[in-house]
């Protein structure tokens, strides 16, 4: 399977690096990984964006955003909480092979 990781960092102020077992890397920011967090909320505000791209989004963080934590859910996922408090989002092994780099 192409979407296995076989090793990751995290670099709480810069993102994740992700080695795969099809010896591909990948490199997520904080910012995107937060922009794209597979919640129900978050893919609820890209589909509104989506829609209305003048739409002006109230800012939830103060200052960049970092991730505050990390925990592997299973063998298929992660989650993170980031410096706004986000933490709801459940990023599959699939789910970040699909995100723009």
């Amino acid at each position: 399977m192409s979407n296995t990781p076989i090793h990751f960092d995290i670099k709480k102020e810069d993102g994740l690096h992700v080695d795969w077992n099809d010896q591909s890397a990948s490199f997520y920011s904080c910012e995107l990984l937060r922009k794209m967090s597979p919640s129900a909320d978050s893919k609820a505000t890209r589909e509104d964006l989506q829609q209305n791209p003048l739409a002006i989004l109230p800012s939830t963080s103060r200052g960049p955003i970092t991730i505050e934590d990390a925990q592997l859910v299973g063998n298929y996922a992660i989650r993170f909480t980031f410096s706004d408090g986000h933490s709801t989002g459940i990023y599959t092994w699939e789910y970040l092979r699909s995100l723009p780099q």
